[in-house]
């Protein structure tokens, strides 16, 4: 059998994000999303998550205090600090434990840092990202070498994917869906708007179906007795 977990990554990140992530979930086929929880659209994010029950909602964590500081300056104290911090701030926002676990830039990639992303995944039950039985599909993303490519996130496109790289087992689909806002800059814009237009297209629906791939979400993980081939 062929499950797909859509998860929207950077939802706290600003206004027009939370907006497109709940666009797309209502009326696309996002089924989870991953929350910064340290920025001034996180409350409103988790507000918007509480009144979407199928929905489920993992930790995004951030280590980065600006944008151009490099991961070899993060210390291992300062990590494990931040993602215990980070946790308990999710269970203040939310009322209840992240379903899985990921990271901002993908920092858990680095090898001194990813023995205490793993360590708080094990404490906590979560699944992290690239490390679980869950396939991490990230191919749907708009830009590489500084330049925005738009037909890599058109419908057509994602719907090439489903059809020829969703295999047998769980795969999780990245996506970035959102809004422009003006109160946030970020170099990955108009990208959101394409990506958002893409989850909600009906020709992805139809193509779920005619490959036979099941939406399922973060929540309903541990419920499932398949597993993602090796």
């Amino acid at each position: 059998m062929k499950f797909a977990i859509v998860n929207g990554d950077d939802f706290g990140a600003s206004r027009g994000i939370n907006r497109g992530i709940i666009e797309a979930h209502r009326h696309g086929i996002l089924t989870s999303t991953s929350l910064l929880v340290n920025t001034p659209w996180s409350e409103e994010a988790a507000s918007l998550a509480r009144a979407a029950p199928e929905l489920s909602v993992g930790l995004h964590v951030d280590l980065l205090r600006d944008r151009e500081q490099p991961a070899r300056s993060i210390g291992d104290d300062h990590c494990r600090a931040e993602l215990h911090a980070q946790v308990a701030r999710f269970h203040a926002l939310m009322g209840c434990p992240p379903t899985h676990l990921d990271v901002h830039h993908n920092l858990h990639r680095e090898p001194r840092l990813l023995p205490h992303f793993l360590e708080v995944a094990r404490q906590h039950g979560l699944p992290l990202r690239e490390h679980s039985r869950v396939r991490y599909f990230s191919k749907f993303y708009g830009q590489w070498g500084g330049q925005i490519h738009l037909e890599q996130i058109s419908a057509e496109s994602l719907a090439r994917m489903l059809e020829t790289e969703f295999g047998e087992g769980i795969t999780e689909l990245s996506c970035h869906p959102g809004y422009p806002d003006p109160h946030f800059s970020s170099n990955y814009s108009t990208e959101r708007e394409t990506e958002l237009r893409t989850l909600c297209d009906p020709l992805i629906r139809r193509v779920l179906l005619e490959q036979s791939i099941q939406l399922i979400n973060y929540r309903r993980l541990g419920a499932l007795a398949v597993d993602s081939p090796a």
